[in-house]
């Protein structure tokens, strides 16, 4: 992978203060802006994080749409903000989530695991089978991270299935087909901070990634959680109520991904309590129970 930037550059702007991260940022809003010539959106989760962006992009370029991919598998409390901020598109995926883990699977683990599971248990090539379980290349050396960690090689024999297309499905497909259908280019909320991926995008691509196969503007991408909380504050702009609910994260309810790194209790345990018919119908319904079981997720029982 080619950088365009190093790891101090990283660092040095997650150290600065607010201020300046607010001016660099709208520095990034404003060339992502004129390079695209105003055909520019806010992907708008209703989460925090994008709720600070389309706040600042709009305090450059106050008319710039958000538009908002109701997937099914928001809080209400999301839903409810959303559809109370101005100039917001919703649009659906062209599948139900029930619907993607019948004909793919569950989002378990990982992105990357659910991938190497899939293809494991799918394949009938010997290399990429023994690729994904031992980490054996075709030269015979060893590449640990193209195989499924030795925890998780017991998935494979899953009495369900696992599967990472969900967010393809369910949010990227339908962003995609919306800037071919309009032409216009997305900022997006996102953060090196969460995850190695989003970092080595920011390493390799900075804030804007004009030459992306999907071009993206992450204009607060060096930003950090604390900054979030003090933009939010400081310029006292609203947000969904599920965080004074204890929340803190507001992705897709029912997804799986991560849940078993969470501490107790984790993101369904907290369901129950918040939002019990959710919870139920996830659990009986949508099968999870027996998913969390199967990984050694605790999860609550199910009350009649």
């Amino acid at each position: 992978m080619t950088k365009r930037h190093q790891d101090w550059e990283l660092r040095q702007m997650q150290s600065l203060p607010l201020e300046a991260k607010i001016a660099k940022s709208q520095l990034r809003i404003r060339e992502w802006y004129d390079y695209w010539n105003g055909q520019v959106y806010v992907s708008f989760s209703g989460g925090k994080d994008s709720t600070v962006l389309l706040h600042l992009v709009r305090s450059v370029y106050p008319d710039v749409p958000a538009v908002f991919v109701d997937t099914g598998l928001e809080y209400p409390e999301i839903k409810e903000f959303v559809r109370s901020t101005e100039n917001v598109t919703i649009i659906r995926p062209e599948m139900t989530f029930k619907s993607v883990i019948e004909k793919y699977g569950y989002p378990v683990i990982s992105k990357r695991q659910a991938q190497y599971i899939r293809e494991a248990r799918n394949t009938n090539s010997e290399y990429l089978y023994r690729l994904r379980t031992e980490g054996i290349k075709r030269d015979g050396s060893i590449a640990p991270y193209a195989k499924i960690s030795d925890k998780w090689l017991y998935l494979i024999d899953a009495p369900f299935k696992i599967d990472d297309k969900c967010c393809y499905v369910m949010k990227k497909r339908p962003f995609t087909i919306y800037e071919s259908e309009t032409g216009r280019k997305p900022y997006i909320g996102t953060m090196a901070s969460e995850g190695l991926n989003r970092e080595l995008n920011w390493l390799r691509y900075g804030c804007n990634a004009f030459e992306h196969k999907r071009p993206i503007s992450q204009p607060i991408s060096f930003w950090l959680e604390e900054d979030i909380w003090d933009y939010l504050e400081r310029y006292n702009v609203p947000y969904a109520k599920i965080y004074d609910m204890g929340w803190e994260r507001t992705g897709c309810m029912w997804c799986g991904f991560g849940v078993h790194l969470e501490d107790e209790p984790n993101r369904f345990q907290r369901m129950a309590k918040t939002h019990t018919n959710l919870y139920r119908y996830c659990m009986d319904k949508l099968g999870f129970a027996e998913v969390l079981s199967y990984i050694g997720v605790p999860h609550e029982p199910v009350e009649d």
